[in-house]
């Protein structure tokens, strides 16, 4: 029987094995989804420790309660390059968010609430059906709100041979306190860093003045957990810390400052994509300071200074601008 291609990771020795698997083995991961489900008693899953009563129903501040609710779940050929190889990323989109942006491009399912109920065991089949149709990962977008969920679903999924990376892709707004119960189950943890100003984060964030530092903590936990995100030989990334930052018009997202603080307190190879593709999408045209799309100069003046940095691993997306 030949193995297949996601154990194929030459440079991990040949036999690459997902972090969770060792943890569900001595049913450490099981122990850990119940610990993370009991946090829901009274939310504290994010960092906006709303005290929802989701185990009884009620809703957090995010919109959701104790049931599961996605949105949709298939091969994603649009994340990044080192995340699609051949067979896609598998997502799992997640529905409803903790940090409501008011420039949201997937607000319909962040804030607008679309999807359908799931059961755990649900969740654990979709995992497995995308990792038969030739997903390289599993890829949980907005995945906070839903840790316990995640982490029992993972549960269920290895015990019937998951074998697939986890990709934790997150708005960074996160609690360290959860993501220490995270080390040894996720194996990518792909964070935006939005703001550098808490008054930024405020006003376009719901009031989440606490985004910057608490996402800086975050990210520094992450990494302290995985790594540098590095391909190996067939060019997919298996393990490791990959950030995302979006351009925002006006300096809004204070970039310059996040990369300042990326290249002070990471590896200067820490892998970081540059995203120019922000649109003014949702609430955002309220707002005349980001109601309308970036410029090249802005852009390119944010490359420029992660180059002078030294920064050299870096994800340009200079193709909106012919560059």
């Amino acid at each position: 029987m030949v193995a297949p291609p996601y154990l194929w990771a030459k440079g991990k020795g040949g036999n690459f094995m997902p972090a969770y698997v060792s943890l569900y083995r001595t049913g450490e991961l099981e122990k850990r989804g119940k610990l993370l489900w009991e946090m829901m008693e009274n939310c504290e899953l994010c960092p906006r420790k709303c005290k929802a009563k989701r185990l009884e129903g009620k809703r957090g501040f995010c919109g959701a309660n104790a049931q599961l609710e996605i949105s949709a779940y298939h091969p994603h050929f649009g994340e990044e390059k080192p995340l699609v190889g051949g067979g896609g990323s598998g997502t799992i989109f997640l529905t409803h968010c903790n940090l409501r942006c008011v420039f949201c491009c997937n607000w319909e399912i962040s804030q607008g609430g679309v999807g359908h109920p799931f059961a755990i065991e649900d969740m654990a089949h979709m995992m497995l059906e995308l990792e038969k149709r030739g997903c390289v990962n599993i890829n949980f977008v907005t995945p906070t709100h839903y840790v316990p969920h995640i982490v029992l679903a993972v549960n269920k999924a290895a015990a019937r041979g998951l074998r697939l990376p986890l990709v934790y892709n997150t708005c960074g707004w996160e609690r360290v306190e959860v993501l220490k119960l995270l080390e040894g189950v996720v194996d990518i943890y792909l964070p935006d860093m939005k703001y550098a100003e808490g008054e930024m984060a405020a006003r376009y964030s719901a009031g989440a003045r606490t985004y910057p530092e608490e996402t800086l903590m975050a990210v520094l936990e992450m990494h302290r957990q995985v790594g540098v995100a590095k391909p190996e030989v067939d060019g997919i990334i298996y393990r490791g810390l990959m950030i995302r930052h979006l351009v925002m018009p006006n300096d809004v997202a204070g970039s310059k400052r996040v990369l300042d603080w990326i290249a002070t307190y990471l590896p200067l190879d820490t892998y970081v994509n540059i995203m120019s593709q922000y649109m003014p999408l949702h609430r955002a045209k309220e707002f005349p300071e980001i109601a309308r799309r970036i410029n090249r100069e802005e852009y390119f003046s944010v490359v420029e200074h992660a180059r002078k940095l030294g920064l050299t691993n870096l994800d340009i997306q200079g193709w909106r601008f012919g560059g």
